[in-house]
């Protein structure tokens, strides 16, 4: 497959963005990776995706499609040849996009708005809100799982790269503010889950280094709360 068949635009430090690039590895696509700085959104960026303006986007015959869990089932779909990546029982697949979108709607929200507020007793209620998605993921695992490596069975699939998309933010999160979410006392299974998944071959290398990531946490966190501060 030439490169130019499927292009992905994406920024390394973008757990969405992950999500696409996780996909393609699944399924072995070769694709022409286009870094975005999103400062400011660059002309490639509104062109592809016009109503939204954000990472990532997949562009396949020069056709966008946006919107990263979108994207999953379409790699998923398009490229059907490959390891499925949703599960092929109707019920199972409906259970998993509503656990992925459970994690949509609570856990990157929270996260950012504990960087966003400034005081201890403000992040309070958004940290007890990562803390109930840990406790029900930990709950879900089990009942998705069946007793196997991930959420999907035996390998990845599409519920675990919703989820295991956040651990780098995760693990800045309990940097920064010295709490640990991810414990083996209340949630052992997803703590072995986490290391697995971080492992797998088409994870290796993707998740984004701690390091890398607290260099930008005080440049996102005023930009954060700088977009707050203008509504």
């Amino acid at each position: 497959m030439a490169k130019s068949e499927v292009k992905l635009i994406g920024k390394w430090s973008s757990p969405y963005a992950m999500r696409v690039k996780i996909a393609l590895n699944i399924k072995s696509l070769q694709y022409e990776l286009f870094e975005e700085t999103l400062n400011p959104k660059s002309h490639f960026l509104l062109q592809f995706n016009p109503v939204y303006g954000k990472v990532p986007v997949l562009i396949h015959h020069d056709r966008p499609i946006c919107e990263s869990l979108v994207i999953v089932e379409y790699i998923d779909e398009t490229w059907s040849t490959g390891p499925s990546i949703l599960p092929s029982d109707p019920y199972d697949r409906a259970l998993a996009r509503f656990w992925a979108a459970y994690i949509d709607d609570k856990w990157f929200p929270s996260m950012k708005n504990i960087v966003i507020v400034e005081g201890e007793e403000e992040r309070k209620p958004y940290f007890e809100v990562l803390e109930e998605v840990v406790e029900r993921m930990e709950d879900a695992f089990g009942k998705c799982s069946k007793g196997k490596p991930f959420f999907a069975g035996e390998r990845v699939g599409f519920l675990d790269i919703a989820f295991g998309s956040f651990l780098g933010w995760l693990s800045l999160i309990e940097h920064i503010y010295e709490r640990k979410l991810l414990v083996e006392a209340k949630a052992p299974a997803l703590v072995k889950w986490a290391e697995r998944f971080a492992a797998d071959p088409a994870v290796k290398g993707l998740i984004p280094e701690i390091d890398k990531l607290v260099e930008i946490f005080k440049p996102l966190q005023i930009k954060w709360r700088a977009a707050i501060g203008k509504k």
